[in-house]
């Protein structure tokens, strides 16, 4: 058995999907095991015939996709947003990339239901946001953990559908019109629309769990895809700003159906600086000239909202939490490039309080709202990095910056990635 997971090891945003499609070449099978649609990976593709490189953002398709070879799978904790679904699938077919006999889902997996995304922009509107993207992914798990949600193997019996749906509207409905003085929403509506759902993706349901077993059994390589990052994990990250789902190594084995002893590697990827999407403590924040310039140069603005990220320093404490909890062998370090042309790069090498040393990462949002980040300081190496093919090509102070990560990390560097293509990739010798 041979199973790879792709682990976001920051709050997100670190540049999985280009890694995940760079990986790809490699394997039989990319399998994404968490989220819904907040998702946004984006993949450029490169130039074919003269034409211009093609850029590509998926929210719910893996992003092995655009290998011919490569069959995707969406697991049973992903939760499914039928219209973004359908839009996707569109737009690769529009580009001509085939999904017919190469695309499964499970049929355990949620669906987010209209009520979800109404319910989820109410509660962004009020004084307790916590910056979601409104995309009815939390409402939709708490529906799950309730023991109310609505599967796609529920689309398949239109009595269960409508004894669901209806049950569900009833205590939605009384909360939109009484509580938030809303319009109801139209069950009958529904129930059509998702019947008509239904009749789309019927040709890629099917048990996933059992797939991905009886493929590991016979030897297939599989590459778990999680998506947002380690931080924004709903039991380990900086609750209650986190995400609904398990973006860490674990929630691969729960969301897909897989044991924990298939797993042989776990590769962390790893932004070369800091950004955060949506509100929650942020240690290493720039609010100055500096996290101008990384937002700017990095074009850091959400694939999936197009909201700006909020920009800061590599913070090795909360990383070496994220290697911990994940159990990363690996790194890949994303975005090198965006750094090129700074003087100076700090990391953040500790935490204090007061004159206390924090010994490890508070994942209380109390505390590390309270922390002061201890830096070390890297000469900038002043020269471009994006045409570069081979680590020992790079300049020597870009070198000794991503080596000493790896040495405070005390795991190891594997590749590193000076652009947005799939050729700006370059492996890491061992040391």
């Amino acid at each position: 058995m041979s199973v790879q997971i792709i682990v976001g090891a920051q709050w997100g945003d670190e540049g999985k999907g280009k890694i995940v499609d760079h990986l790809s070449e490699k394997v039989d099978i990319v399998a994404r095991y968490q989220g819904g649609a907040n998702a946004g990976h984006t993949v450029i593709l490169p130039p074919v015939r003269g034409q211009a490189p093609r850029q590509f953002v998926l929210h719910l398709i893996p992003s092995g996709i655009f290998h011919r070879h490569v069959l995707c799978v969406i697991g049973n904790g992903v939760v499914l947003d039928p219209v973004a679904l359908m839009d996707e699938i569109g737009q690769l077919q529009e580009a001509g990339i085939r999904i017919d006999g190469r695309l499964l889902i499970s049929h355990n997996a949620h669906l987010i239901m209209p009520y979800h995304k109404r319910l989820d922009a109410i509660r962004e509107e009020g004084a307790q946001k916590i910056g979601t993207t409104g995309r009815g992914i939390g409402p939709s798990y708490i529906d799950k953990y309730s023991r109310t949600g609505i599967r796609v193997v529920d689309l398949l019996d239109r009595d269960v559908l409508c004894a669901k749906l209806k049950q569900n509207l009833e205590t939605t409905n009384e909360l939109l019109k009484k509580v938030y003085d809303r319009d109801e929403l139209d069950v009958d509506r529904i129930i059509a629309e998702y019947e008509d759902f239904d009749k789309k993706i019927d040709p890629y349901i099917t048990d996933t769990a059992d797939y991905l077993n009886r493929a590991l059994s016979k030897g297939k390589a599989v590459l778990a895809e999680g998506a947002q990052g380690a931080l924004l994990d709903v039991d380990h990250g900086t609750y209650p700003f986190v995400t609904s789902s398990n973006p860490t190594s674990g929630g691969a084995c729960t969301g897909l159906g897989i044991p924990p002893t298939a797993i042989d590697s776990v590769v962390g990827v790893v932004k070369a600086y800091s950004t955060r999407v949506g509100n929650g403590p942020f240690p290493t924040e720039q609010l100055n000239e500096t996290g101008e310039r990384l937002r700017k140069i990095g074009g850091e603005f959400g694939a999936t909202t197009g909201r700006p990220r909020r920009c800061g320093w590599l913070d090795l404490v909360s990383l070496s939490y994220s290697c911990r909890i994940n159990g990363i062998d690996r790194i890949t370090v994303t975005k090198l490039d965006v750094l090129d042309s700074f003087d100076e790069i700090k990391v953040c090498t500790g935490y204090k309080v007061g004159n206390r040393v924090l010994a490890r990462f508070p994942t209380d949002v109390q505390t590390l709202e309270k922390v002061q980040p201890v830096y070390r300081t890297f000469s900038g190496w002043n020269e471009p990095t994006s045409d570069i093919r081979r680590f020992s090509d790079l300049p020597s102070k870009a070198q000794s910056y991503l080596r000493a990560v790896e040495r405070l990390l005390k795991v190891r560097l594997w590749l590193v990635s000076v652009g947005a293509r799939r050729d700006q990739t370059l492996s890491v010798p061992r040391r």
